[in-house]
């Protein structure tokens, strides 16, 4: 019997280290499940050092030797005007395409427009190429800069302008993210623009961003880059370590009721154009070597405009992005000289390094937007009069994100300009924040993929919607 009750509780005993090794492991797996993704993304580090700024300069070199680029100039010539320019840059993205084996559409986007700086009916020409996406097609980030050039008179189609940093510095640097991001696959869609008639009224952007209505894409970031090659600004000072990063506070798409309902709960400096540029920002910081982002609250500068306005006016989230110090001798101004001072926008005043510098932040920017699951939606928060703050928002289709591992929680005091605290919460729809009170914070939701890269942080509420699913 001795010999029977010793067996038995040998046997348990063994049973018993089993289920704690068993439980163990489960614990472990769980652990593994519910860990949080890499903070950085190794492949993001590979892109950051990919644009040549050698490669920029020789497009810029092509497009200054047009002459003229000018929205009403010549477009049937094959060596000057803005059809000779934009038939060069249609051609670069086909080679683009070949080398990629075809991942690339090419196309003209344009209408006939007429208005205060288009006296008769002109055709106002863009081009695009789009790389689309392996599994969320239609969720779509855009790089653009405007082809067109002008001089002293808006009006004036004939005379020579280079247009070498305004804006030839932008289109280079789109073109040559397309060159390096062509070369790999993303899960999202990546739109590369060269916008017509942005000195005209930002005519070809307000096409582009139609088309991007009528067909009904989920825009989720515009980054216009309008002048990113001058370091040297008009009173002497020199900046190659910071690029400037405009962003519009409010959705231009709000209605009555939002706005009551944003001046109840905030959002004033949390719409989806806030938290694009506070995204770029970050951006820059882990990926870019000696680049800073400026992070300004305003449109654009003071009085002035870029073509992601079209796109905010369309309720596209977008930003401008643009060289730190502006020389206004090189913008806006007739080739000449006058008691020794140069006037006109020459090859002579772009930084190539630092216009490859602000293309990388460009790319890797947009391979992180295009690599993450879609920004959440239906963001919504509660806990009023309570101690504790919850946070809901629903999940994408399965066969949309299939590298979706989760999503992080962020909030940071009302008056910080960018986000100071963060918690990984796993791949759930609500969480709440213990002991952390409504009223003291601003908060936010980003999803999360596999390998680290992450959506914008969405502010609960229609003000900072990025949009649906």
């Amino acid at each position: 019997m001795r010999l029977v009750a010793l067996a038995a509780l040998l046997t348990l005993s063994a049973a018993g280290v089993a289920d704690a090794a068993q439980a163990q492991t489960d614990s472990a797996l769980s652990a593994a499940q519910t860990a949080p993704p890499p903070g950085e993304t190794p492949f993001l580090h590979d892109l950051a050092g990919a644009p040549s700024a050698a490669r920029m300069e020789a497009d810029l070199r092509t497009l200054v030797g047009f002459g003229t680029r000018h929205t009403l100039s010549e477009t049937e010539s094959a060596t000057r005007g803005i059809g000779a320019a934009r038939r060069w840059v249609h051609a670069e993205f086909e080679k683009i395409s070949a080398a990629c084996g075809g991942c690339l559409e090419v196309m003209y986007v344009g209408d006939t427009y007429t208005g205060a700086r288009v006296p008769t009916p002109s055709e106002v020409v863009s081009v695009v190429a789009i790389q689309r996406g392996t599994t969320d097609p239609n969720r779509y980030v855009l790089m653009g800069g405007h082809l067109d050039s002008r001089v002293s008179d808006v009006m004036n189609a004939t005379a020579d302008a280079p247009g070498s940093n305004d804006d030839g510095s932008g289109v280079v640097g789109t073109i040559e993210a397309a060159r390096i991001l062509s070369q790999r696959k993303f899960p999202g869609s990546i739109v590369y623009v060269a916008f017509a008639g942005e000195e005209q009224g930002l005519v070809g952007a307000q096409i582009v961003a139609k088309k991007a209505k009528d067909e009904n894409w989920r825009l989720v970031g515009v980054l216009n880059n309008d002048m990113i090659g001058n370091t040297r600004g008009i009173g002497g000072q020199t900046d190659n370590g910071t690029v400037r990063v405009f962003s519009d506070a409010l959705r231009q798409t709000e209605t009555e009721a939002e706005a009551r309902q944003r001046r109840l709960t905030g959002g004033e400096v949390d719409g989806p154009n806030r938290n694009l540029a506070r995204y770029i920002d970050r951006i820059a910081d882990r990926y870019i070597p000696n680049l800073d982002v400026m992070m300004i609250y305003r449109l654009d500068r003071f009085g002035r405009g870029g073509d992601h306005r079209a796109f905010n006016d369309a309720g596209f989230p977008g930003v401008r992005i643009v060289e730190t110090l502006e020389h206004y001798d090189r913008q806006h101004q007739d080739l000449r000289t006058e008691n020794g001072r140069p006037y006109g926008d020459v090859i002579e005043g772009v930084d190539f390094p630092y216009a490859a510098k602000v293309t990388a932040l460009n790319v890797v920017s947009l391979a992180a937007l295009a690599s993450a699951p879609p920004p959440p939606a239906e963001v919504t928060i509660s806990g009023a009069v309570s101690a504790d703050t919850t946070l809901k928002w629903s999940r994408p289709p399965a066969a949309q994100a299939p590298n979706l591992a989760g999503y992080r929680i962020y909030w940071r005091l009302t008056t910080e300009p960018q986000w100071t605290h963060s918690r990984w919460v796993g791949d759930v729809t609500e969480f709440t924040l213990e002991n952390t009170i409504i009223d003291n914070w601003f908060f936010g939701v980003a999803a999360v993929a596999t390998d680290g890269t992450e959506s914008p942080i969405v502010f609960p509420g229609a003000a900072g919607s990025f949009g649906g699913y």
